[in-house]
């Protein structure tokens, strides 16, 4: 198991390599700059802005200066933020995105697994069908929508909720489950799926011969071996989470990295627009070696080597 995880781990390294290459290569091609505003700034000005920050350079060139910053742990300064630098702003907004990520990460487990679960146990009856409804209008609703909706009704109409802000416990309430209601779904639907899958297999037939009771027969094995491929989902699932909150958090003016994110884009603020891509890219590295992980525990059949 060691040796497997550490090879994993090393293969996240050239990921990296490639991950940054391609974006800084694309955010170099694309017209504009960090300089352009609506009120274009002298040529004379921007040749002394490319000169300070290196951009008059060879674009290799100032690939390897970035690389061999970012390696060091140094990520730069910002350009639009010019009194920062990017470490800092990474600081101030990645514990709220991580914070929202999970608490939905957690809302979507614990409220799609069972939805799929009383959805299987109830096949082709009412609780299969109110799940499943639950579940296509989940997939169905953009999470901007959910947010709005939730905010007109538990916000404005109702006044339970701030309709925005990282504040208290009430101000993280709606952005949760306007986050988590997609994925929701998705576990909901895997879920159901793999548990008529199991439902089918021959040991459970003979588990019930063998005159197990029916509570006795789910929890022990129909749940633990429909969970294998519903763990495929969560690594993903919690890397989008974390990495995907961008437009929950521009509507509940959340102050977490997906707000700098977009505003790196627009403004063309390289150097945070590639720190903000390389720790989304680590994320979802990470979280996929973390499911093979989960595999060995889940099904004691699965062995790394």
């Amino acid at each position: 198991m060691i040796s497997y995880l550490s090879r994993r781990i090393l293969w996240i390294i050239p990921v990296l390599f490639v991950v940054s290459v391609i974006t800084f290569t694309l955010m170099h091609s694309v017209p504009g700059g960090p300089w352009d505003q609506e009120k274009r700034l002298p040529d004379a000005v921007q040749s002394r802005l490319n000169a300070e920050y290196g951009l008059d350079q060879p674009l290799h060139i100032q690939y390897i200066t970035w690389a061999s910053g970012f390696i060091q742990g140094d990520l730069g300064p910002s350009y639009r933020f010019q009194d920062r630098r990017v470490n800092d702003i990474v600081a101030d907004g990645f514990g709220t995105t991580v914070q929202l990520g999970i608490m939905a990460f957690l809302l979507a487990v614990l409220v799609g697994i069972p939805l799929g679960i009383i959805a299987a146990l109830g096949h082709n009856r009412w609780p299969d069908y109110a799940s499943t409804s639950i579940a296509i209008i989940g997939i169905a609703t953009p999470s901007f929508v959910l947010a709005i909706l939730l905010i007109v009704f538990f916000s404005v109409q109702l006044g339970w909720f701030p309709t925005g802000g990282w504040k208290g416990p009430d101000s993280w309430v709606l952005p949760t489950i306007a986050l988590a209601g997609f994925p929701i779904a998705v576990i909901a639907r895997y879920t159901r799926a793999s548990m008529l899958e199991v439902t089918r297999k021959d040991y459970i037939r003979t588990a019930h011969s063998k005159g197990l009771g029916r509570q006795s027969v789910v929890n022990r094995h129909m749940i633990r071996n429909a969970l294998i491929p519903v763990v495929t989902i969560l690594g993903p699932t919690l890397a989008f989470l974390v990495t995907g909150s961008f437009i929950i958090e521009r509507i509940f003016n959340i102050p977490g990295m997906g707000q700098f994110y977009l505003n790196s884009i627009q403004t063309r603020d390289y150097s945070l627009l590639m720190a903000m891509t390389m720790i989304y890219a680590f994320a979802v590295a990470f979280l996929n070696v973390v499911v093979d992980v989960l595999y060995a525990y889940i099904d004691p059949r699965i062995r790394y080597s």
